[in-house]
């Protein structure tokens, strides 16, 4: 690999920037003790903060519009890996799993918060025996005990205020009612089971150091790992619950002011962490060594066409619109709360910050927008299957498009798979463009679609894996799946605005002002984050299964 590390040519005075702040390292002792940490070690603490949306062009822009933000500082007090690239398929679940893991999906077996396992049995099955596999598994709000509640069904008064008095244990508010069954023992799968390898939470608190966690669904106790003991401390409000205080039957990611109201918690969660707190600021317990949390108001404000009175999206390609700017803002106040808070504890000489995204989103160009309905296009390719198969079950059982098509198939056969693909690629339409005049659309949107075993290997799995989708369908730049025009932009494909986020390390045992702008990649983070710690990244199993290396930063 060749690797370019560019100084950068400003520097940094020592009066009040993180960069310098970050780099005494020999003062700073934590607030509670982290626990045991190798020899080795750079830095007692990582926090690390996942924006979703956020692309490395628009850090680029806003560095280059807000040098002496907090940001700017963030960054120039580290590395900035310029050349960094998610997960593919460019979803949450996949995206933020290969960040704490080290692996892509076909190594942890996450393709998408909502996919389909052809081995696993339907959900409340009770008696095992003779039942056909096959079930959709679900990781998203659909597994809380009440998906209209921000506490996901906890039972807590005066919400939202008193959101922070949430579990940090959310398993306990998922309906096990709602879970795959496993064949072997007829019990619910949960999302940490359905994992198929380690955390650094897991690895960490083997080691006896603190862990915590804040995001957006209870399903992401799957980042407990198999054990379901990784993370302590797990905060996890439902964004897709009923948003208090803003207008009946809307979520928090309709309005832009509400998602950032529903981030806000999760800031408070983390700065209540870096106090030595829990997230609830009840119990004193030392602040986590591994922790962090995800924030969503960006990339509401990239799909939104508007909100709160502002353009959404982009003016042009890769130029953040009003609401956008206004987010990129809202994450600079959060970064810069972050950081202060960590100075106030004296932590910077121990602390080591990575930022990065569990996805882009697709397209920064609006003029590319194209708005292509996916139902028509199912329904068109289950009669053309129904009519050549009379008496066979519908083909598609399940289906996730966004800005990529995934599908699973009744029937997996070379034939069936074949099939749907040569279909799909055959379809010519119409949709919408970013003004909602027609705009047409050919071979279903797609650029290239892989059927079968072919689908398998693109992922690096074997023909016939339970997990794997049966078609998987590389979309035209611009294309969005939806069936109407509320969404400017999605996440799930596989163009370089999807995949193209930002990696910044920074702080403690870390070089500053540095460029590297060669590839990586955010399964980097993983290994990263426990060699910063002193630990042992071949400690984890998808770093061990591919080789995953760790950043360059020591």
């Amino acid at each position: 690999m060749n690797r370019r590390h560019l100084r950068l040519a400003t520097v940094l005075s020592t009066t009040g920037l993180l960069g310098a702040a970050l780099l005494a390292q020999a003062s700073a002792a934590p607030s509670a003790p982290a626990g045991k940490a190798g020899p080795q070690a750079a830095a007692k603490h990582v926090l690390l903060v996942s924006v979703d949306g956020l692309h490395q062009s628009d850090l680029a822009w806003y560095l280059a519009k807000h040098p002496s933000s907090a940001l700017a500082k963030l960054v120039r007090g580290g590395v900035d890996y310029t050349h960094a690239q998610t997960t593919n398929p460019s979803d949450s679940f996949p995206g933020m799993v290969a960040q704490v893991t080290g692996g892509g999906p076909g190594t942890t077996g996450i393709y998408y918060d909502d996919t389909y396992n052809a081995a696993l049995l339907p959900a409340g099955t009770t008696h095992c025996k003779g039942v056909k596999p096959g079930v959709e598994v679900d990781l998203t709000e659909d597994l809380d005990l009440d998906k209209t509640s921000i506490d996901a069904g906890q039972g807590l008064k005066n919400l939202p205020g008193s959101i922070l008095s949430m579990t940090g244990n959310p398993t306990a508010l998922i309906n096990p009612a709602a879970l795959p069954v496993d064949p072997k023992t007829c019990k619910p799968v949960y999302p940490h089971s359905y994992l198929q390898v380690n955390t650094v939470f897991e690895v960490a608190r083997q080691a006896g150091l603190r862990t915590a966690w804040s995001d957006k669904h209870a399903a992401y106790e799957i980042l407990n790992g198999p054990s379901g003991t990784g993370i302590q401390d797990l905060f996890t409000p439902e964004i897709n619950s009923d948003a208090l205080g803003y207008p009946a039957g809307n979520d928090w990611t309709t309005d832009n002011k509400a998602t950032q109201q529903y981030d806000s918690y999760k800031v408070q969660a983390v700065l209540n962490e870096i106090d030595g707190y829990d997230h609830s600021r009840t119990h004193k317990v030392g602040t986590p060594a591994v922790f962090g949390l995800n924030l969503q108001s960006v990339s509401t404000a990239e799909k939104l066409p508007s909100s709160d009175g502002l353009a959404g999206g982009y003016t042009a390609k890769d130029v953040p619109g009003p609401l956008l700017q206004s987010n990129l803002d809202y994450v600079n106040a959060q970064i810069g709360a972050l950081t202060a808070e960590i100075r106030k504890q004296h932590l910077q000489g121990s602390t080591t910050i990575i930022l990065s995204a569990k996805h882009g989103q697709s397209p920064t160009d609006p003029t590319a927008l194209t708005r292509v309905d996916d139902g028509p296009l199912l329904d068109g390719l289950n009669a053309a299957w129904k009519k050549l198969h009379p008496s066979a079950p519908t083909l598609v059982v399940h289906a996730v498009d966004d800005d990529a098509m995934l599908l699973w198939l009744s029937d997996r056969s070379k034939a069936a798979t074949d099939f749907a693909k040569d279909y799909l690629l055959a379809q010519s339409g119409t949709g919408t463009d970013i003004n909602k005049n027609p705009k047409a659309f050919t071979h279903s949107g797609l650029t290239k679609a892989y059927a079968g075993a072919d689908a398998a290997r693109y992922f690096g799995v074997k023909p016939g894996d339970a997990r794997v989708p049966d078609v998987y369908g590389v979309a035209q730049y611009g294309v969005v799946y939806t069936g109407g025009t509320k969404k400017v932009a999605e996440h799930g494909g596989a163009h370089a605005d999807d995949l193209d986020v930002p990696l910044v390390v920074s702080g403690a045992g870390v070089p500053d002002q540095v460029v590297d702008n060669a590839p990586v990649h955010t399964t980097q983070i993983a290994p990263t984050i426990l060699d910063l710690l002193g630990l042992n990244p071949n400690k984890l199993q998808a770093v061990r299964e591919e080789g995953t290396k760790a950043l360059p930063v020591r």
